[in-house]
């Protein structure tokens, strides 16, 4: 292993801005992890499933084995939101959390979040109009939708969505897009277990439950990371927010 993990690079927030080689994080060695990298390379959530009762077992199973196809996007809106979810979770390589397969069930059964801004459109709408924005958008700097530029161009629009700088009459109906793409986005990318194998996360603790709740303590059964720096303060002493 090649880095240290005193740069903040390797962190998610930073990896679309920077770009280092994820690769420097450790080797998955247990379970599946996007890309095959993370934290916690001796950990596998799945391990866990006979401590869940049936119907979460089966639920959470079925995200691994069954994703949803996609039945609400069209081939050319899939192309540019697939392309997008990719990118903005950094994922370069397989294995992948098809992200929008969950975003679109999502919108194919209308179980939306219960609210919606004053000065947006529904969110089945909202999301329509963002395929045709991006790709407007990319094919105005690279001749292709956005699905099929430069990676290095999908980065620099993105970066300038999150910052509220992409403009023109595409986005003008959409205001506040990237805030409701990314709701969306990080609820189906951190409901997968292999997001969970990333992060450490031990998923559900229903019926096992919680034994040692004092300050610092934790489960003889949780993850234990591959490196000891702390990446909230480390960003945060850095100023890379």
């Amino acid at each position: 292993m090649s880095e240290s993990f005193r740069d903040a690079g390797h962190l998610p927030k930073q990896a679309g801005r920077n770009q280092m080689d994820p690769d420097d994080l450790p080797r998955q060695r247990r379970g599946t992890t996007p890309q095959m990298h993370g934290r916690y390379p001796d950990f596998d959530v799945l391990a866990f499933t006979d401590h869940w009762d049936e119907q979460t077992r089966t639920l959470i199973l079925n995200r691994v084995a069954n994703p949803p196809p996609l039945r609400f996007f069209d081939a050319a809106e899939a192309e540019t939101l697939g392309a997008f979810c990719d990118t903005v979770m950094h994922q370069t390589r397989d294995p992948r959390i098809p992200v929008l397969a969950f975003v679109d069930e999502k919108l194919h059964t209308g179980r939306l979040d219960g609210f919606q801004y004053a000065d947006m459109p529904d969110d089945r709408e909202t999301w329509r109009l963002f395929a045709r924005a991006s790709s407007s958008s990319a094919r105005a700097r690279g001749g292709e939708p956005f699905g099929r530029v430069t990676e290095e161009l999908r980065l620099e629009l993105v970066g300038e969505l999150a910052d509220g700088k992409l403009e023109g009459d595409a986005w003008a109906p959409i205001p506040r897009v990237f805030g409701v793409v990314m709701r969306a986005v990080l609820a189906a990318f951190y409901s997968h277990p292999w997001a969970w194998n990333e992060i450490g996360f031990p998923g559900p603790a229903y019926p096992r439950g919680y034994s040692r709740l004092g300050t610092g303590q934790h489960e003889e059964w949780t993850a234990e990371e591959a490196f000891e720096v702390d990446p909230v303060g480390d960003v945060k002493r850095r100023g890379l927010e």
